[in-house]
């Protein structure tokens, strides 16, 4: 009996659990749809009277050299209430004529005031009143995955948006040039023939990026140059007109080391840029450097291939005498050698 009346005890001590039903989710579907609608919505509407739509006349040659009209174009992006427009180097370059349409219909000439094809940047000019000016962003503060949109001409349909995330940051990306360009955007957001130059905004309506390239024949990936290269680039064009690099005057391209002088020299890289041809009166040449040299390091920077010194030779360096190091054989050598500008 006194057992019964300890377990009726503890059975009170413990009363059955209350079930209670499951909480609705605090968002359904529908509400995150219109949360995603109302965000690129309202980017698109702030940025749109920013958007211009290029048109180019080039002048080329034709296989019997005879010389020839054609019509390119892209898009661009006020960034100064004086008509500055921001777009691609390969949209503008060599332009014969440029034309700016604007959202509002309004249409202006305008003239290049600086290109530079290394990193596919140019800045554009034109002389209009009331113009909209495109808020530039910070792309050093990107995430990948987060909410990106488009906004271009592609093929001649004005003001096209398209969204997408941030797929990835810091990729490279070779430019017509030849050169790379570093920090490139990766994106999902469509883009096609004529956005080039269009900028990439996020969800508040900052620009952080401009549209430069997609991969042919791909889905889904499409690049924009970071809008902080582009504030960089922006500044020494305008106060330059282009932008002042060195050269050392060499023909290379990058090469292995042998795995003993890698040993036997302590190089933090197995490769190194290897000297074809070193042209009379040359920044090389005054310095000493022979065909078949490997370039390792300029300035104790580790040199594992031609990007690597196109990244070292800024115009901080022209002039300035620098040690280059290299293998000649077996040796390692310190040379001193004076970079020049690159013309």
């Amino acid at each position: 009996m006194e057992l019964e009346q300890n377990f009726m005890a503890l059975q009170g001590a413990f009363p059955d659990p209350i079930i209670q039903p499951a909480a609705e989710a605090p968002h359904d579907d529908a509400e995150l749809l219109d949360a995603y609608s109302r965000a690129v919505v309202g980017a698109a509407e702030k940025i749109s009277p920013s958007v211009a739509k290029i048109e180019v006349t080039q002048t080329s040659r034709s296989r019997s050299g005879e010389p020839s009209e054609r019509q390119g174009g892209g898009s661009g992006f006020i960034f100064t209430p004086d008509g500055l427009i921001l777009t691609n180097s390969h949209v503008v370059h060599d332009a014969k004529k440029i034309q700016v349409h604007l959202a509002d219909g309004r249409r202006f000439p305008a003239h290049t005031v600086g290109d530079d094809p290394a990193t596919d940047l140019a800045v554009v000019s034109i002389d209009a009143p009331g113009l909209v000016v495109a808020p530039l962003g910070d792309s050093q503060k990107l995430r990948v995955g987060q909410l990106v949109i488009a906004i271009g001409n592609p093929y001649g349909f004005q003001y096209t948006v398209t969204a997408g995330v941030v797929s990835a940051l810091g990729r490279s990306l070779r430019s017509y040039s030849g050169r790379l360009i570093d920090d490139v955007i990766q994106t999902d957001a469509s883009l096609n023939p004529g956005n080039s130059g269009g900028p990439l905004v996020t969800s508040d309506g900052q620009v952080v990026g401009v549209n430069t390239a997609t991969i042919m024949g791909a889905q889904g990936l499409c690049f924009a140059i970071g809008v902080n290269t582009a504030k960089f680039v922006a500044a020494r064009l305008l106060h330059d007109g282009r932008i002042r690099r060195s050269y050392i005057g060499i023909e290379a391209q990058t090469a292995q080391i042998h795995r003993r002088q890698v040993r036997f020299y302590d190089l933090p890289k197995e490769t190194g840029v290897i000297v074809l041809n070193v042209p009379d009166n040359s920044p090389a040449k005054k310095a000493g450097l022979e065909q078949y040299d490997i370039i390792v390091a300029l300035e104790g920077e580790p040199v594992a291939g031609v990007d690597d010194l196109h990244r070292l030779l800024t115009d901080s360096r022209v002039g300035k005498t620098l040690p280059l190091t290299v293998l000649r054989r077996t040796e390692k050598l310190i040379l001193k050698i004076v970079p020049r500008e690159a013309i």
